[in-house]
């Protein structure tokens, strides 16, 4: 029997409320191809998801593993599902311009019954393409394909005790990751330098839980690099004078908690002081409101009504939901800290408060991973809530 980082009751009280919400979309299955979603399900864990996969879930019955056959001998590691649930395609289907991997899974849906059903598909997610969408209709001319991007996700924005576990393992991991930029950075040290032992730490693990690898690699921008939110690193030495932010997860069992600070190594110019003042402020008003039965919208609106009575501005949303996820992304593609979200917040729910701004010579990101509980909002990590000053 695999190690499953979860009960066999857990993962079918996860089927049952996936079923539930298929049934109100009047599907008879769905068609599961992001690896977080055929994770959670089933307990699929590989990197195999440059590739063609997924999990079919009827009304009834296991949930059928599909992918590429050398492949499914990690189904049969890491999944609870039985073997006759496990189903591999033949290796010519793979990056074949001739034939497309959706042509065998057509097979197999009509196998089980389901030429002519109502089949869920993800259709917007980094994992199912035009042209698999394309074989599906050819291959399945009687079915009726729909969109259900997003059905499952919504299903894991409860986290359980066992999943908030994990996540509190990833905080001490990323608590660590940033212990060593604190300890490590000095004017002239190689930007990958510091990089690499901050990947040693995000492994190494922490309290003596290992790490995984997080869902994205280490966003570390320094000057004018850093007035863009989404560059990471080089050989450039780490300057006097430059800030520099570090947006970075601990993770385990994929499991993922982001969280960034911002380095500044010398004197801070004073637009930094006041911005850090005004984040740090604008922060708390959001953290207040973070608490169960507001809405996703009322954390926005606390942060940037504060954050704006004192001069920034900030544009983007300041938070999304987190959790189990692979790359490219750490988050969890549902709810987000933005005007119009009308999401209400409940206990269990974790999100990656996302307070971040970007000057004209550089940037500031002091973010928190939190968990909504029964009366507010707890920050998952004990990281200093400020900017990191080396003289």
């Amino acid at each position: 029997m695999p190690d499953l980082p979860f009960s066999t009751e857990e993962y079918a009280d996860r089927l049952a409320r996936a079923r539930t919400a298929m049934e109100a979309r009047g599907l008879d299955a769905i068609l599961v191809t992001d690896p977080s979603n055929m994770a959670w399900l089933t307990g699929y864990d590989g990197w195999s998801f440059y590739v063609h996969q997924g999990v079919v879930l009827r009304g009834d019955g296991d949930p059928v593993w599909w992918g590429r056959a050398m492949d499914a001998v990690g189904a049969r590691r890491t999944t609870w599902l039985p073997d006759d649930a496990i189903r591999g395609y033949d290796d010519t289907y793979v990056q074949n311009p001739e034939k497309h991997p959706m042509q065998d899974l057509s097979r197999l849906l009509r196998d089980l019954g389901l030429s002519r059903a109502r089949i869920g598909l993800e259709m917007d997610n980094y994992y199912f393409t035009a042209a698999a969408h394309m074989s599906l209709q050819s291959g399945l001319p009687e079915a009726a394909l729909a969109d259900a991007t997003g059905l499952v996700n919504w299903q894991r924005a409860v986290k359980s005790p066992t999943e908030l576990t994990y996540m509190r393992r990833a905080a001490r991991i990323v608590e660590a990751m940033h212990a060593v930029i604190r300890d490590t950075a000095r004017p002239g040290l190689p930007k990958n330098a510091l990089i690499a032992d901050i990947y040693h730490a995000s492994v190494a693990g922490a309290d003596g839980h290992w790490g995984d690898y997080p869902a994205i690699v280490p966003m570390a921008p320094s000057g004018l690099d850093a007035t863009a939110p989404h560059l990471t690193w080089d050989d450039s030495p780490l300057r006097t004078g430059e800030s520099t932010f570090f947006e970075i997860a601990g993770a385990h069992r994929r499991y993922q908690c982001p969280q960034s600070r911002t380095l500044f190594l010398g004197r801070p110019p004073q637009k930094y002081l006041d911005a850090e003042k005004a984040v740090l402020e604008a922060t708390a008003a959001g953290l207040d409101a973070a608490r169960p039965g507001n809405l996703c919208e009322d954390v926005a609106q606390a942060f940037n009504g504060t954050l704006n009575r004192l001069g920034f501005h900030k544009d983007s949303r300041c938070g999304y939901a987190i959790g189990l996820s692979y790359p490219p992304d750490w988050g969890e593609r549902t709810m987000s800290f933005r005007a119009g979200d009308k999401t209400v917040l409940q206990p269990g729910m974790t999100f990656h408060f996302m307070p971040a701004l970007w000057l004209d010579d550089g940037g500031l990101e002091i973010t928190e991973p939190l968990v909504i509980t029964e009366t507010g909002a707890e920050c998952l990590c004990t990281t200093p809530r400020a900017l990191v000053v080396l003289d």
